[in-house]
């Protein structure tokens, strides 16, 4: 792609940028960055990663290839405003923004080449678990383009639209959900005695090698859980008490009320439209 625009200018654009800029998937002097005021953190995106700035008149949307939205929810349908009367007619859109709907960004912008994708956190750090679904007019090369663009920060898989509501719940906010175990985990393990740096050790070299085991065995999860169970040993006491409390009826329900919320938001941006 020749010319990649970044409509924003927060983490999830600069990890994006960065990880872009690291893998060298794109040149730096091919991607260009805008926001809605803040020009220190245009300046520091430029310096840091020698990208360019749009300018003051916005001429380089009639160039782009490709559209970045990646502004905050609340702004997004002010920017596609803003934009599209500059927008040519082959630039492609790439949504990064939750709750922000195909069909929505359509009636913005036109009937084009629309992804809609959802990274998380741990893009900051080249490790986001994306998903992403296109519209009917993204042909199979842009589709690899896109899908190449995000893997720079991650995993990422392609699913129908429909399904980003759960890969929302389930990935957009499971760091979350992780780092509350972690919390829980270690205020458990202080009150039992251990300091925070030795808790906060163990248990990240814990989650590390069980991830690298599941990825690196392709075991499946619950034949892994029975190989570190012994028969009334500590293992399967702890379990218990997980049973008990109805361990995965919670991460059900987390994840359902997730996905609920999910939609909902998606519901409140059409009618913001």
């Amino acid at each position: 792609m020749d010319k990649i625009i970044f409509v924003g200018a927060g983490s999830m654009a600069e990890a994006i940028i960065s990880g872009l800029v690291k893998e060298t998937v794109v040149p730096s002097k091919n991607i260009f960055v805008m926001n809605k005021v803040d020009d220190q953190r245009l300046l520091q995106l430029q310096n840091q990663y020698q990208i360019s700035i749009v300018s003051a008149n916005r001429q380089e949307l009639k160039e782009a290839d490709l559209i970045v939205l990646a502004t905050k929810p609340q702004d997004v349908h002010q920017a596609m405003r803003e934009i599209e009367p500059l927008l040519n007619d082959h630039s492609a859109i790439l949504s990064v923004i939750a709750g922000v709907t195909i069909d929505t960004i359509e009636q913005a912008l036109g009937v084009r080449p629309i992804a809609r994708s959802m990274p998380n956190t741990s893009a900051t750090i080249g490790k986001s678990a994306t998903g992403i679904a296109f519209n009917h007019a993204v042909d199979e090369t842009l589709e690899k383009q896109m899908i190449t663009l995000l893997e720079a920060v991650g995993l990422v898989e392609h699913v129908e639209e429909d399904a980003l509501h759960t890969v929302t719940a389930l990935s957009g906010s499971g760091p979350a959900y992780i780092y509350y175990l972690v919390e829980a985990f270690e205020e458990s393990a202080i009150e039992q005695g251990l300091s925070k740096e030795v808790a906060r050790a163990l248990i990240i070299q814990t989650l590390e090698g069980a991830t690298s085991m599941l990825k690196e065995t392709k075991e499946e999860p619950a034949l892994l859980r029975e190989n570190v169970t012994s028969p009334n040993g500590t293992t399967f006491a702890g379990l218990e008490a997980l049973k008990a409390g109805h361990f995965k009826e919670l991460i059900g329900n987390c994840i359902n009320v997730a996905r609920k919320r999910s939609k909902e938001l998606a519901e409140l941006s059409r009618t913001k439209d």
